[in-house]
């Protein structure tokens, strides 16, 4: 464990980088900050806390996407690893698929995950592939095949389904061939063909 004071704040400060400015009291014991020092740190006002054993650092410049950097770093389990991935609605305004806006905060955790649903979150259990899901700064997000295949499967309307889907061609973030060939249920499939059908009839309209 790094003991040199310069050290300690290289290493919290990359861990902090990769993370929006967060960090977690786990973290920067492993990085050499004994729970005294975090006391300190946490007074003068150089750690903010934002949560239960969640940190952030005072002079990290703000991102756009700090509530989910939170909700994934509320996710971890006993080793400190985030659970949480960004999902469904939530996942469509982080690829800028629809107009959707969500009220509520939409996760994909592991079927075995323990922790009760806050308020403001909905939680869904799934064991995703490792090709589900990207990293983000500080957070993971279901690709956007993975996103249409979920609200193709939920109750979002088939209105903001088309809407996503054709974005999401336009933008070249899905191909047609893997939107019209993705495994998912019968009802499903028949939400992703009708889109499919609706983005075909844009594009070839004058």
């Amino acid at each position: 464990m790094p003991q040199d004071s310069h050290s300690n704040r290289r290493l919290l400060y990359e861990i902090a980088d990769s993370q929006g400015g967060y960090f977690t009291a786990q973290q920067a014991l492993q990085v050499g900050y004994a729970y005294s020092q975090q006391h300190f740190h946490r007074q003068s006002g150089a750690w903010e806390q934002v949560a239960r054993g969640v940190f952030r650092l005072r002079d990290y410049p703000p991102g756009e996407r700090e509530d989910l950097i939170r909700w994934s770093l509320w996710s971890r389990n006993q080793e400190g690893v985030p659970q949480a991935v960004i999902s469904h609605e939530t996942a469509l305004t982080v690829h800028n698929l629809s107009d959707v806006m969500p009220a509520m905060v939409h996760l994909t955790v592991p079927p075995g995950f323990r922790k009760s649903t806050p308020a403001g979150c909905v939680l869904y259990r799934a064991n995703l592939a490792p090709t589900d899901s990207e990293q983000r700064i500080g957070f993971k997000v279901t690709t956007p095949l993975r996103t249409l295949v979920d609200v193709a499967e939920s109750a979002l309307s088939q209105e903001h389904l088309d809407r996503a889907a054709r974005d999401a061609l336009q933008h070249g973030l899905v191909r047609r061939p893997a939107l019209a060939t993705v495994a998912c249920s019968s009802a499903a499939r028949a939400r992703l063909d009708q889109a499919l059908a609706a983005a075909l009839t844009e594009e070839s309209s004058p």
